[in-house]
Order: C-alpha cells, then structure tokens, then sequence
C-alpha cells in the first residue's frame, strides 16, 4: 500500500481535496475536529475506486463505517514502521488555495474581517485563501491563531457552542469589523457573526445556508441544470428558494457523507456549520470555500447599502420566515436515549405549539427518498416540523424544531410571534420526552 502524508497538520477539506487532486483509493484524516481534545475522529474518504461514481471523493456511510472501525479494533496498536511512506509536498496547502479562491473575484476589498481558527490547523490556510482574493483587512483572534491541541480558551471548540465566539466580537467591537469568520478547529466547518440591531450576533446555520442558496443562484445559468440539497434536520428554507427559482432540491440523512454523494450538486449544507459551496473540488463541507464566499457577499451587499440581516427580511418577506431551534438532552447514560425514543414511538404528541399534528413518521422504516434512520418526525396543521434523533458524536438526544410564520405586517412582529411558538414548541417536546 503506497501512503502519502501530509506535510503538516493542514485543515480536513485539504485532505478531501486532495484524495481526488491525487488519485488516492482512500484519505484518512485524524482530527479532534470541534469535539473535546481528548477526542479523535477517523475520517474516511474514498476515491477512484468508489464503485459508485457518487461517492468519489465523499466520506463512507453505514455499515462499512462500523466494519472499518472494528477491522481497526482488531489490530490493535501496531508497531511504527521506520519508512514506508512518502511526505507531500508543502504545495499540497497553496495548490488548493489556487483551487479555491477562483470562487470569487479576485479584486481589492474594503470589508473588515476578524478571523478565528478555534485553536485549529485552519488559520493560515483560510487567511491566505481570502487575502488572495483581495481581503487585505483580515485580523485574526491572538489568542486563538496558533493550532492548540488542549483549546486553552473555549470549553468546547464549536463555534454554537455559549461563549466560543466572545473572544471574536470583543475583538470585532475594538477594530469596528463588518464580519466574524470562525472555523471549528479541522475548518470544515464556518460560523459567521454580524451587528444586529447593534450588538454582535452569530447567524444560525440556516441563516447561513438560507444566504449562501440565495447567492448560488446567482451563478446558476440554467435551472434545470442545478441541484440543491440540505440534510433533513436542515430548515426547509433553501428548500423554497430552489423551488421559487426552479432549481431541483433534495433532502437527505444527516451528515455530507449523504449531502455530497447528491448527483451534480450546486449547493449543500447542514445547519451544524457545514457548507459544500464547491462540490468539483472538495466532496464535503469546507468552512474555508464557504468563508470566501460569504466574504465575497458580505462585500457586495455592504457596496449595496444592505447586509446579511436586511438579506434574511427579504427572504422572509418572499418566503415566510422560518425560525429553527433546537432541544439538546444530554445524558450520562446511553441507556436513556433509546428509552425516550421508545416513549415517542408509543406515545406520540397529538398537539404541538397549539397545533394538532397530522403527520407521525418512524424514520427507521425509511421513506421513498431516504434510507432507514433512527428518529421520527412530526408535522402539524400549520406547517410546524420536529425531528427527533440520537447525536452521532455525543450522548445527546436532538429535536430539531422548526416553525414557519407568514409575513403579513413587519417581519420583526413574524419574528416574535416564531419565538413564542418555539418556546411553545420546546415546552411540548420536553413534555413527551418525559423531562
């Protein structure tokens, strides 16, 4: 077996790329990605050899996920060999910034940027890909610029987490930015914060894919020619601008490992920060791509006198607003999770948010678009959607809430009638979970 290293601790989406660039059977990345430090992930990637043209370039999926992780239980901890191997040159970084930055026009900006890498291996490469691109006002967080195995200044390295981000708008506060960039610490994955209503706020995963749809389409020339396509806990928001616009779209399971393998796929994301803006390139979500494109927006809309918040009213005025939430139980014991999830299946809510529900469905038996899955999902008479699902990285149990309410009047009086029904919502959810 020919191995080729990477020359240095380099972002996950380097490695995405480069499994195809050169013609790799398979890429491995080890990455704590924005989980605690004393965790490592094993991502697989296939190449060529993928029997499914699909899936070249995409992570595997179940079951040979779990084959691959027993056949590595099984070996054990092997001896090191002394050679074997060949090292990648130091290119490997700057050819895929030449992949990259061509997504935008390469021209001098004006936009004000604070960067984070999370501690992580992504701040050189997502820096050098937006000052190639003529983003030459990009500070970067001090404390958080230099990889840190032990994320010295977040308890956990995920941008939603409470707190990860206050480092990045004091920062942004200080040198008066337009925008906060923040990869999770393998950069896969991006978060992005703006002013609103004059204090820092980060925008939600779906605030960001519901934005970056809307500027896909801008480089959509034929319709019938352009795929979207978001996981199903993923608001149904893009959702209704392909469809506004005539352009296919597609739900799949969660995780890129489904989102990528969608043929001809012009945009995917998932509202946990992951975002496929260059499906050519890199068969997975790259916080670095989708940070160049958000920048590329954010400038155009600041040329235009507009910004992201005024972007996420027009949607909302053209669409309804979609307003997402979600209800995270934490458990010590694993057992717990599928008892509740038995409580749902025998015990399904009638009403939720003061709407009756008109559509139960036990996603372990599969639907005529997606492969059995652990979870159910609910629907109500007014539009209403929860899915509840175990986590696949922590001892969590997810409901993924979300309502939809049409802008009638102002969409700042929509925003707070959705508030009051996902509390609502909430409320509900936690009484049929038994909490």
């Amino acid at each position: 077996i020919k191995v080729h290293l990477m020359p240095s601790a380099l972002p996950t989406p380097v490695t995405a790329w480069a499994t195809r660039e050169y013609g790799a059977e398979i890429g491995v990345m080890v990455t704590a990605s924005h989980n605690p430090p004393n965790d490592n992930g094993y991502k697989v990637y296939l190449g060529g050899a993928a029997v499914e043209p699909g899936a070249r370039g995409a992570q595997i999926i179940p079951p040979y996920d779990g084959d691959i992780a027993a056949a590595i239980a099984a070996v054990g901890t092997p001896v090191l060999a002394a050679d074997g191997w060949t090292v990648l040159p130091e290119s490997v970084a700057t050819d895929y910034i030449a992949r990259v930055t061509p997504l935008v026009e390469q021209k001098e900006r004006d936009l004000k940027i604070v960067l984070t890498p999370m501690h992580g291996v992504g701040g050189k490469t997502a820096e050098a890909v937006l000052r190639q691109a003529g983003f030459t006002k990009v500070t970067l967080v001090p404390e958080q610029a230099d990889p840190d195995p032990n994320f010295s200044t977040v308890a956990f390295p995920n941008p939603e987490e409470p707190g990860a981000l206050d480092l990045a708008m004091a920062l942004a506060e200080k040198v008066d930015a337009d925008l906060i960039i923040a990869n999770d610490p393998d950069a896969d994955r991006a978060a992005f914060a703006v002013k609103r209503d004059g204090a820092w706020a980060m925008l939600r995963g779906d605030e960001t894919g519901a934005i970056l749809a809307t500027r896909a389409l801008a480089s959509v020339t034929d319709a019938e020619s352009a795929t979207f396509a978001n996981s199903i806990v993923s608001s149904r928001l893009a959702g209704a601008i392909a469809k506004a616009a005539g352009v296919a779209h597609y739900e799949t399971l969660t995780g890129f490992k489904w989102i990528a393998r969608v043929d001809n796929l012009t945009f995917g994301y998932e509202e946990a920060l992951g975002y496929c803006v260059d499906h050519a390139q890199v068969r997975d979500k790259d916080g670095i791509s989708a940070a160049l494109v958000m920048a590329d927006y954010a400038q155009e809309l600041k040329d235009a006198g507009s910004s992201f918040p005024a972007l996420l009213d027009e949607l909302a005025t053209e669409h309804g607003l979609y307003a997402t939430d979600q209800l995270s139980v934490r458990v010590d014991d694993l057992a717990l999770i599928p008892a509740m999830m038995k409580r749902l299946r025998a015990n399904p809510p009638a009403e939720l948010a003061e709407s009756p529900v008109v559509s139960v469905e036990d996603l372990t038996e599969g639907t005529k678009t997606l492969p059995p899955t652990d979870g159910m999902r609910y629907y109500t008479e007014d539009s209403t959607r929860v899915i509840v699902r175990p986590s696949g990285t922590e001892p969590k149990l997810k409901c993924y809430l979300e309502v939809v309410v049409p802008v009638s009047g102002s969409v700042a009086d929509a925003r707070q009638v959705a508030s009051t029904k996902l509390a609502l919502l909430k409320a509900d959810m936690k009484a049929a979970l038994g909490l």
